[in-house]
């Protein structure tokens, strides 16, 4: 059961054009085994153990992606890579958009330092529509174009657990968008964020900070609260004429987890804020927010039952 309202307002002004949206989903899902959109589901083998199998054991890996339940790797009728954070760390990226580029199954272009252009199986370009983009289960797309704005996309890098990239149609189980693929981001449950955290980095063209917190409840409840800057100053030219392509984005959220084994509670949420420059107008500012709460319990017969729920706002 699916139920969204939307709303767009285009207003031409001095500064550009001004667009509102407002998304609010819920769905009542039931499968055999957790859905990795809900970040739910534990691997079958850890990845730390991928180097040791052989080939024979790598297609037999059950994975849960393509179909939305359990099947062998070698049977699945898509194109799979999966970015771990390990991969993440190691690659320095400091945002959602920054780390696809590790996906060898994605077409990813930085058409200017605030905007990126990602699709897969061609047809790239910045109002590219055919890729479904999820996080944690929340669907990312704008109204607008039924695209993604990446600058208004992102989490903070260190919680999120793997990034999940299919590269063929998927919209008979995961919608219209997903036509010639799927990205699926899940963030790490507050239990295992690893304590907390406080980064910085600093360039000539990027810098940034970020810290979390994280902490443990009575009942086994759990929970973390975090914090993100990241500033793109504009890019060069081989004159002297300055590129309008800087950008200004601040982001905090938090996410809460109760539960374990048979039933799980997850509640989370974001708001940001930023700017980006644009090369006809001024400035253009965006500003958001979301909240997802997540309900999931396991039946006696092995099979599993999930109510989600979300509403996304977007200016």
């Amino acid at each position: 059961m699916q139920k969204k309202g939307e709303h767009a307002r285009r207003q031409g002004t001095r500064s550009g054009a001004r667009y509102f949206s407002k998304t609010m989903s819920g769905m009542l899902l039931l499968w055999l085994s957790g859905s990795p959109a809900h970040g739910a589901s534990e691997p079958a083998i850890r990845p730390e153990r991928l180097q040791e199998l052989s080939l024979e054991e790598l297609a037999d890996i059950e994975i849960t992606s393509v179909a939305r339940r359990p099947q062998k790797l070698q049977t699945a009728a898509s194109a799979i890579f999966v970015i771990t954070q390990q991969d993440i760390r190691r690659s320095g990226a400091t945002s959602i958009a920054e780390a696809l580029r590790l996906a060898p199954n994605l077409q990813v272009a930085r058409t200017a330092f605030n905007q990126y252009a990602i699709s897969a199986r061609g047809f790239n370009s910045t109002t590219a529509n055919k890729l479904l983009v999820l996080i944690d289960g929340r669907s990312v797309y704008t109204p607008l174009f039924s695209g993604v704005f990446w600058d208004a996309q992102d989490t903070l890098m260190e919680d999120i657990e793997r990034i999940e990239v299919i590269s063929g149609p998927g919209a008979t189980l995961w919608g219209a968008n997903a036509v010639n693929g799927i990205i699926n981001v899940i963030t790490r449950d507050s239990a295992d964020t690893g304590g907390n955290l406080a980064s910085a980095h600093l360039g000539s063209e990027e810098k940034g900070g970020a810290f979390r917190h994280d902490g443990k409840l009575a009942g086994g409840a759990s929970y973390r609260i975090y914090g993100k800057t990241l500033e793109h100053e504009a890019s060069g030219s081989t004159g002297l004429t300055r590129l309008q392509d800087a950008s200004r984005m601040a982001q905090a959220g938090f996410r809460f987890d109760h539960g374990a084994g048979e039933q799980n509670l997850v509640v989370q949420g974001d708001l940001y804020q930023g700017s980006s420059e644009q090369p006809v107008f001024d400035r253009r500012r965006f500003d958001g927010g979301n909240l997802l709460g997540r309900w999931r319990s396991r039946l006696q017969d092995g099979s599993e039952l999930s109510i989600q729920t979300y509403y996304d706002y977007t200016k």
